[in-house]
């Protein structure tokens, strides 16, 4: 795959990611959540403060057919913005994306999970 390509596959996750975000939360605007571009150090969706209320967590997207997981789970913990929560997605060719985030700090929030 060539460089170019690659990128371009990379950049349509982060993007995804983005939607995916502006659809749950309505109240968000384009100005709240923003897709960064490639090569950019940090994370790669940037979030608004009020964002990050709504949700708090830093994404690192890896659109890839082989994924280092402990090594992208470090990046993405490196990046995290203060307030927020690491948290990985990861995509391959003709599957679903996967979330992946730490364990202990999703079952001690799972509750809040719940709808009531």
């Amino acid at each position: 795959m060539r460089v170019q390509s690659g990128k371009a596959k990379g950049r349509r996750l982060q993007q995804w990611c983005r939607d995916q975000i502006l659809e749950t939360f309505e109240e968000l605007t384009d100005d709240d959540v923003r897709s960064t571009s490639m090569g950019a150090g940090g994370v790669d969706v940037t979030l608004s403060q009020a964002a990050k209320v709504l949700f708090p967590f830093s994404i690192e997207a890896k659109n890839t057919e082989r994924v280092r997981v402990w090594d992208a789970f470090d990046q993405c913990e490196e990046n995290c913005m203060d307030g927020t929560e690491p948290l990985l997605i990861i995509k391959r060719n003709l599957s679903a994306p996967l979330a992946i985030m730490d364990a202990e700090w999703f079952f001690q929030n799972a509750n809040k999970l719940r709808s009531e």
